[in-house]
C-alpha cells in the first residue's frame, strides 16, 4: 500500500507548486532535509511532496531477491542525494534487479541512481554512500545524517538544503583556506559543525555577551 506524506518542514505557500517525489520498487525513503521519514513495516512511505528547489534525500535499497532456489533479503547502505527537485513529479529509480548476485554486482561497482520525470526522461543522480561504524551504525538514520551534515557544513533554511561550506569557504590551489561571506553565514557554518556540548557552550557565551 502506497503512503503519501507532506513534510511539515516544507512550506507550501508563496505560490509554488509542490512536486511529488516517489521511490521505485524496493527503494526506501529514509531521511529528507534532515528529518526522518515516518514509515511502518507494513506501510512504508513511498512518496513525499516537496517544493521545487535544493533538497537532501537519503534512501537505501531494501528488497527480496532470488538466491538460487530461495529468496533472500538484501539491504544496502544509505545513499545521500543533494538534488534539485524539479517543478514536476519525479521518481528515484534503479535498474531492475531480480537476483542477489545481480544486486551485489550492481552496488559493488557503483549504483546507477537516476531521477525519472513524468515524461519519461531520466538524469543521473550523484550520491554519497554513507558509512557507519559498528553493528548499530544505521539504527538511527537521522543522527547519522546529522553527523554527515555537521561535518560538511550543510544546514536547512526554510525547508531547503544549504551548503554553507560551498558558500563561504574557498580553497586555493596552494591549499590556503579563505572564509568569505557575511558574518551571519560564517556563524551558521561553524554552528552547523558544532556538537551538542559545543552548542550549549556557545549559547552560554552568547547570553553573556548580550548581557554586557
Amino acid at each position: 500500500m502506497n503512503k503519501l506524506i507532506g513534510l511539515s518542514l516544507v512550506l507550501l505557500s508563496g505560490g509554488l507548486q509542490a512536486a511529488t517525489i516517489s521511490s521505485s520498487k524496493n527503494v526506501e525513503l529514509l531521511v529528507i532535509d534532515g528529518k526522518k521519514v515516518q514509515s511502518s513495516f507494513w506501510s512504508p512511505t513511498e512518496k513525499v511532496e516537496l517544493q521545487p528547489g535544493r533538497h537532501q534525500i537519503v534512501v537505501r535499497y531494501d528488497g527480496e531477491l532470488k538466491n538460487g532456489s530461495k529468496n533472500t533479503m538484501y539491504t544496502t547502505r544509505p545513499y545521500l542525494f543533494e538534488m534539485d527537485v524539479p517543478d514536476d513529479d519525479a521518481t528515484i529509480i534503479l535498474p531492475r534487479l531480480t537476483t542477489l548476485s545481480q544486486a551485489k554486482a550492481h552496488f559493488g561497482r557503483g549504483a546507477q541512481w537516476q531521477l525519472e520525470l513524468s515524461d519519461g526522461t531520466t538524469s543521473a543522480l550523484p550520491y554519497v554512500e554513507l558509512q557507519g561504524k559498528g553493528m548499530a551504525a544505521f539504527k538511527n538514520m537521522e543522527e547519522l545524517v546529522a553527523d554527515y551534515n555537521r561535518q560538511h557544513g550543510i544546514t536547512f533554511e526554510q525547508g531547503y538544503a544549504v551548503d554553507l561550506e560551498q558558500a563561504t569557504v574557498e580553497v586555493s590551489e596552494q591549499g590556503e583556506v579563505t572564509i568569505s561571506g557575511d558574518a551571519l553565514a560564517q556563524l551558521k557554518l561553524w554552528y552547523s559543525k558544532a556538537n551538542a556540548e559545543e552548542k550549549a557552550a556557545f549559547h552560554q557565551w552568547s547570553k553573556a555577551q548580550d548581557a554586557l
